[in-house]
């Protein structure tokens, strides 16, 4: 199969697509195709593990460009941890995606990037890039902590992600560098995307990216989708995923298994006060904007950058986006209600980004008035939010281990202006 950038210059094949992240023409790589899988696998869904299905929808994507022993090896790898769907409600379902090592959704995606990155460099040096909001950092970090040759370099928003988020981001040392960076996640996500299609750098470094603008991070995703619908199946009832939305990479791996012939019956992406394709999706126009910043601070996103492969997907017709997507954004106040209602209600403790995505479902429910179950994608701990949750819920969060691991290490990171020229300067003389 073929990858093309979304501005329609460039077609590579899958590796190259992989390790370069960006397409020379500043687009994003997208299949040529998205490929369909047969009615067995889905009249066999029920029966397989994650495993099963991770390999089985990988192979679409990834074709002979990987034995099928290495792409299980790397499935197995990756895909060691639960993704449970742990019943909230009579038809409401948390699908929980912190199970992994760093306790946040971004460790699915990372960790597959990670390996099939170093599966196709072949261990030929490379500078990786990633710009964050709070957990692809901590996720790429791990995924990629000690990989030969490869050194990676995360740029997130000085003062704008959570303090065991910054921990997580700041700790590892070795071949993590952390990026501290006087400004907001757009400028972060600006700075990478220059990094990436600098001539100069590019000259003198293999680079790519690793945030979810690199196809390897999205194609993973689209597992737990299938997933879910393998466990909630047996309900009989259609089924509705609110997907708590920043970049929207979580949201378009979810049309990917749509598109795949998984019979969603309809995605929510829920926002919070950045609220760029709710206006979209009420307008007909994109207008990107400085984000704002909120409790649920990984979605503060004014200019998602998976905007372009949703417009690929949809032929950038607003009314086709209409037919698979309700959004709707909500305030901080609007989350934490929710997050002391759905703890007073039913014992469950929602992080503030888990809340946005409940909200998005009750509304839906308010708006349709159908029968279904609705599954929010709980993308992190709420521990990793414990200051946030604990002056919401006025109660004490434990913090599992392997979070309070990261408390105990020291911050190390560099602090940039928002100035492309010093960060350029670091990554040529850094050794």
């Amino acid at each position: 199969m073929k990858y093309i950038s979304t501005r329609q210059q460039e077609e590579t094949n899958i590796k190259t697509a992989i390790l370069k992240g960006l397409a020379d023409d500043g687009g994003l790589f997208m299949p040529e195709y998205i490929p369909q899988l047969d009615f067995e696998f889905f009249e066999n869904l029920p029966n397989l593990t994650l495993q099963e299905i991770g390999f089985r929808v990988a192979k679409e994507f990834l074709g002979e460009s990987i034995s099928d022993d290495n792409l299980k090896e790397i499935i197995n790898e990756v895909l060691n941890f639960e993704i449970p769907a742990i019943k909230i409600s009579e038809n409401i379902y948390s699908l929980e995606l912190f199970h992994g090592p760093t306790m946040a959704f971004k460790d699915v995606g990372a960790r597959f990037m990670a390996r099939m990155m170093s599966y196709f460099s072949e261990g030929k040096p490379m500078k990786v890039i990633a710009a964050t909001s709070g957990d692809t950092g901590s996720a790429v970090a791990s995924g990629f902590f000690g990989v030969p040759g490869i050194e990676v370099y995360i740029l997130y928003p000085k003062g704008k992600v959570s303090p065991l988020q910054e921990k997580q981001l700041t700790t590892w040392g070795g071949n993590i560098k952390a990026l501290e960076i006087d400004g907001t996640f757009d400028d972060c996500q600006a700075l990478a995307k220059q990094i990436l299609s600098n001539d100069e750098l590019n000259q003198k470094f293999t680079l790519t990216s690793a945030n979810s603008i690199n196809i390897a991070r999205l194609i993973p995703q689209s597992f737990y989708y299938f997933w879910a619908f393998a466990q909630l199946q047996k309900l009989g009832k259609s089924i509705v995923f609110s997907v708590p939305s920043g970049n929207f990479g979580n949201l378009t791996a979810g049309l990917f298994a749509k598109k795949m012939g998984l019979p969603v019956h309809r995605f929510i992406a829920s926002t919070n006060e950045n609220d760029v394709i709710p206006k979209f999706l009420e307008t007909g126009n994109y207008e990107a904007k400085p984000s704002k910043q909120t409790i649920s601070n990984a979605m503060d996103v004014g200019n998602p950058s998976n905007f372009e492969r949703m417009k690929s997907l949809f032929n950038n017709d607003v009314s086709e986006f209409k037919k698979e997507i309700e959004s709707y954004s909500f305030s901080d106040e609007a989350t934490k209600k929710a997050m002391r209602n759905v703890k007073k209600e039913f014992g469950y403790i929602l992080d503030p980004h888990g809340a946005v995505a409940y909200l998005g479902l009750e509304k839906y429910s308010e708006k349709s008035n159908e029968d279904f179950v609705g599954v929010l994608l709980e993308t992190a701990h709420p521990a990793k939010f414990v200051e946030v949750v604990e002056d919401v819920l006025k109660e004490k969060v434990e913090i599992p281990e392997k979070l309070e691991a990261f408390n105990k290490k020291e911050k190390q990171s560099v602090e940039f202006s928002v100035d492309f020229e010093s960060v350029k300067k670091y990554l040529i003389e850094e050794k």
